[in-house]
This record gives structure tokens, sequence and C-alpha cells, in this order.
């Protein structure tokens, strides 16, 4: 196999990582998202002037307190891969109904992809013109 498609299924395995993350978002179930991250997992970002910061429990406890989204639009903005580490970048829209900035690291850990830091940014909601 060339080191193209070996890339190429290693893209594919990461953008998959991010299927139950997504899937438990839209559900509103911090539970359906658990299997994305590595269990020692954390998280960070600023939501207003407070840090929101710690084990990766966080989001899935917020994600619980705050319900489904059926509604969320997720793009996957960009992956770089090196060996077995990588980076991505979410952008997320409405997601109970605002909109986010993830970046991720993930490691390759015993042949699987998971994400071990979620940083993130949430946009300051806009009112219409």
């Amino acid at each position: 196999m060339s080191n193209a498609m070996t890339d190429a299924n290693e893209y594919d395995a990461i953008a998959n990582v991010f299927e139950p993350y997504i899937d438990g978002a839209k559900a509103g179930n911090g539970k359906d998202m658990a299997s994305a991250f590595h269990k020692e997992a954390t998280i960070f970002g600023y939501v207003g002037i407070d840090l929101f910061a710690g084990p990766i429990q966080q989001l899935f406890d917020w994600t619980d307190e705050n319900g489904p989204s059926p509604q969320l639009d997720v793009r996957i903005a960009n992956i770089n891969l090196t060996n077995t580490a990588a980076t991505a970048q979410l952008e997320i829209d409405n997601w109970v109904g605002s909109r986010f900035t993830d970046l991720f690291t993930l490691l390759k850990v015993d042949g699987e992809w998971k994400i071990m830091n979620k940083v993130f940014h949430l946009h300051p909601n806009q009112a219409a013109d």
C-alpha cells in the first residue's frame, strides 16, 4: 500500500472519530460522545470570562445539561497528521444556539485514534441586523 493511500485511510479514520462526538451533541447525550475521547482527555476554553477547564467529563455533563441540538451543523475545517499524532479543527454552528470553533489533538492509542484534548472558542452571539 502506498503512503498516499495509508495517509488517506488515516485521515478518514480521524474524521470518523468525530461521529460519536457530533451524534452526542445532536442528541444532547454526553455518554454518546465518550467513545471519541481518551479516558484522560481534557477540555479548555472560555465561556464569557470564565475558564471552562478540566477533565473531559465536564463536556459530557454540559452536553447532558443543555440538551439536544438537532439542527447542529458541523464542518471539519482541517486535519493535520504526523504519523501517530494529529490535530483537527471543527467549525460548529447552532450548538444550543451558539457557534464554536473546536481545536483537537488526537493520538493513535493501541491502533485507534482518540481525542486527547479539546480547546474551544465560543463565538459571541451576534444579533441579526
